[in-house]
């Protein structure tokens, strides 16, 4: 089984949220360093610090990376690899939900998410990875395998593209109190699908897990994930991998 332990990761959108809560996870479970890539210069300065002395220094460095450019992304793994020398893990987090900011919403969760994924894969997990194998763990979202969200259909759409020697695997965690998680109407492309969510919740609240419980379910796959598998976090509860299929023509 794959261990975190001794290994150099990535994890994008690292600096708050479900990013944060894995990088902490990896390093319990004894990571030795980790790049966090995030667009809040001023947030990963600060979490460097507090990581700093939890952990120890230099376990962590920041790197301030928007996903939705390759160049960016690349640039990043070099200084990692650079300054760690290996890297084995890379776990493609950032995203943002915002459907009346379509576009941008495509290029972080969709786009962004390539671009980690592609130049992991093809170039810097192969060449710099410190033993047998390396991980790519994708951080998508049960909106993406569940078809019961219809107030957030760009959010929906990215989520579903990301769900598809190195193994690749999607983890999708349910309703996780994160700063995407509050209900506000200016994220909705219209009022009615605001509408449509408050009058769901209030039929059936959502459960709500803390990040924690995605990380420990993170690392927990990324030990025992076959190559290509989906896994649902949520309820606070173990992960638990699905089944995808796919019709055949």
């Amino acid at each position: 089984m794959f261990s975190v332990g001794g290994k150099v990761a990535i994890v994008t959108g690292g600096a708050r949220g479900i990013g944060l809560a894995i990088v902490k996870e990896l390093l319990i479970n004894d990571a030795k360093g980790i790049a966090i890539f995030d667009i809040k210069a001023d947030l990963g300065e600060r979490v460097v610090e507090e990581i700093n002395n939890e952990f120890g220094a230099g376990k962590v460095i920041f790197l301030n990376v928007d996903v939705r450019y390759r160049n960016e992304v690349e640039c990043a793994m070099k200084k990692t690899v650079a300054h760690f020398k290996h890297l084995d893990i890379v776990v493609n987090n950032a995203g943002i939900f915002n459907d009346n900011e379509w576009e941008k919403s495509i290029e972080v969760n969709l786009t962004g998410t390539s671009n980690g994924t592609v130049l992991a894969f093809k170039h810097y997990l192969p060449s710099y990875k410190s033993g047998n194998e390396g991980v790519i763990l994708n951080i998508a979202s049960v909106a993406a395998v569940q078809p019961i969200f219809p107030y957030y259909p760009i959010y929906n759409a990215t989520k579903s593209g990301v769900r598809n020697n190195v193994r690749i695997m999607a983890l999708c965690p349910n309703s996780t109190a994160t700063e995407m998680g509050p209900l506000e109407e200016n994220r909705y492309m219209i009022p009615a699908f605001f509408n449509l969510q408050t009058q769901l919740n209030l039929e059936s609240p959502s459960v709500w897990q803390e990040p924690e419980y995605v990380a420990k379910a993170a690392v927990e796959i990324m030990g025992k994930g076959k190559n290509g598998s989906v896994w649902i976090s949520e309820y606070s509860n173990a992960p638990y991998e699905i089944e995808m299929y796919f019709s055949k023509k």
